[in-house]
């Protein structure tokens, strides 16, 4: 499904601990001047009354009325019904909040909240990463293309969004994509965003060099002084991210064995993924071992760091061949390589979950 030349509306919200921001999409693109205001976390109706004031606010910029709010929440939410539970990181929400009813009374328009990760993935699928690849592929006349995408953000927290066949897999207690929860296989009794987030670099930061994890500079920081870019002790800044990377890798390991599909990453250390992604991708390419001590593929398929130019057309190629039909002089093209590619988004973080947003809200529509 493509949305590009789509005329219709919708207003998006990015939902952050500390601020709202406010915009509209149309045809993939945003068309307002984003309106920012505080989120007000620990007091209910000041969040609300700006929830509204915010749509209010940018749905008098638009020129023709919009179709539909479709925007990102953070968890644990309800999505199907809009209702929000107890946040971490927006106290005022206890007990169970009606926040999408609300706002369907408000403004009389049809109301889609999801989690980010799924909205990331969602962006990436229509407009990003998932088209991006089927077109390399394509171009290099291989026969092979994906419908499946796994899509991960990495920061604060390790998030997962699962887009199959072009739908959003929710789940049924809107729980789908749930990868944060996955064992940490540096520490098995911690979950997986322990080991796959900004302050698993930092912790291991502060053991290699040393010095007070209040005291450890930021990832970004980090990342710099790993290149050598400033000072600081740059073994214990490449082995965090060299750690970092080998727990996601464990990570998206048991999570593509179920999924079979492009995996693409975003968030806000994605862009350190010179440094973690070569161990991301042994990981995903070791081995287990058997009881007898025979070692084989831990996965039943081959993974490609799509961002690095060698392997991108190993990936392209693959093993495509022209086999003969039975009985017929046709032939036809056959590639038997089961393989899968991991990239950093092509859109950036924010626009994927807006344009998956937009593209949810109208897809629904459609449906209806």
């Amino acid at each position: 499904m493509k949305y590009e030349n789509d005329n219709r509306i919708v207003l998006t919200l990015d939902a952050g601990g500390t601020n709202f921001v406010f915009s509209a999409m149309q045809g993939n693109k945003e068309i307002v001047d984003p309106i920012t205001l505080p989120s007000n976390a620990d007091n209910l109706n000041k969040c609300l009354n700006n929830i509204v004031n915010g749509f209010s606010q940018v749905k008098a910029k638009l020129k023709a009325p919009p179709s539909a709010i479709s925007f990102a929440f953070p968890g644990p939410v309800e999505y199907t019904s809009g209702i929000i539970g107890d946040l971490a990181n927006l106290p005022a929400f206890r007990g169970g909040v009606a926040l999408g009813p609300m706002l369907e009374e408000k403004f009389n328009l049809p109301v889609f909240i999801n989690n980010d990760g799924d909205l990331f993935a969602y962006g990436e699928a229509i407009a990003g990463f998932l088209p991006h690849v089927n077109n390399l592929l394509r171009e290099a006349g291989s026969p092979k293309r994906y419908n499946n995408l796994l899509g991960v953000t990495l920061g604060t927290g390790f998030g997962a969004g699962i887009v199959r066949n072009n739908e959003l897999y929710i789940g049924d207690n809107s729980c789908g994509g749930e990868i944060w929860l996955l064992r940490n296989k540096f520490n098995p009794k911690t979950n997986a965003e322990e080991g796959a987030s900004i302050r698993a670099v930092q912790r291991t930061y502060s053991k290699l060099s040393g010095i007070p994890l209040e005291q450890v500079p930021s990832p970004k920081d980090i990342y710099e002084i790993g290149l050598g870019k400033k000072v600081g002790n740059k073994e214990a800044a490449l082995e965090g991210y060299r750690q970092l990377g080998e727990s996601v890798g464990d990570s998206l390991s048991q999570a593509i064995t179920l999924l079979d599909g492009l995996i693409v990453i975003g968030g806000g250390i994605a862009g350190a993924s010179d440094l973690f992604m070569p161990a991301l991708i042994s990981e995903m390419n070791g081995t287990y071992e058997s009881p007898s001590g025979v070692k084989f593929p831990r996965l039943a398929l081959k993974t490609y760091n799509l961002d690095d130019q060698n392997q991108l057309k190993q990936f392209l190629q693959g093993d495509k061949t022209e086999i003969i039909v039975p009985f017929s002089e046709h032939k036809i093209l056959f590639d038997p390589q089961k393989r899968i590619g991991v990239g950093i988004s092509k859109l950036g973080t924010s626009k994927a979950v807006a344009i998956g947003a937009s593209a949810y809200a109208l897809q629904k529509l459609d449906m209806k």
